[in-house]
């Protein structure tokens, strides 16, 4: 989880191929009048954000009951967006990656494609909640490389090892 430009699909996607799950974006089970509204610069409401949220959270549940594995990239700003994901599950970890508001701005300003302007990033940042220790959150700094941030991930997960 984190703010837009944190790097949550890049670290995902490497921590999921260094540990052998499945990789899902959760910016794919937006439906598009949430994308279209991003693209035209306009932050998404919580009305927005519950469907797509209740369907990531479906995903995560079918995963689960599946005895599958995923790492899903999901921004989860808020507390009340992660307790819909979460649900009290103990088998699901919350990973925030934590980067300073100019860092991300250089980021995004350097990206091309994607849906999220650079402009809605204050947005992003007056949204965010960090989770806090209750959530037994795994948070790491975006200012090293990505083997160096998914290092440090896997280094925290409790895996099941053969």
């Amino acid at each position: 989880m984190g703010v837009s430009g944190s790097g949550k699909s890049t670290i995902a996607d490497h921590l999921a191929v260094r540990i052998g799950w499945r990789y899902e974006d959760a910016d794919s089970f937006h439906p598009p009048s949430n994308v279209a509204k991003m693209h035209a610069g306009h932050p998404l409401t919580d009305e927005d954000r519950w469907p797509w949220l209740q369907a990531i959270a479906a995903e995560i549940d079918r995963t689960c009951k599946a005895r599958d594995r995923a790492v899903i990239a999901c921004s989860a700003l808020k507390r009340a967006y992660r307790d819909i994901l979460v649900h009290g599950r103990k088998d699901v970890r919350i990973i925030f990656l934590d980067g300073t508001q100019d860092v991300i701005a250089a980021r995004l300003a350097a990206r091309m494609g994607h849906f999220m302007p650079p402009g809605l990033l204050a947005s992003q940042f007056s949204t965010l909640e960090p989770p806090t220790p209750d959530e037994r959150p795994i948070t790491v700094t975006i200012d090293n490389t990505v083997e160096t941030i998914v290092d440090n991930i896997v280094s925290q997960l409790e895996l099941d090892r053969p």
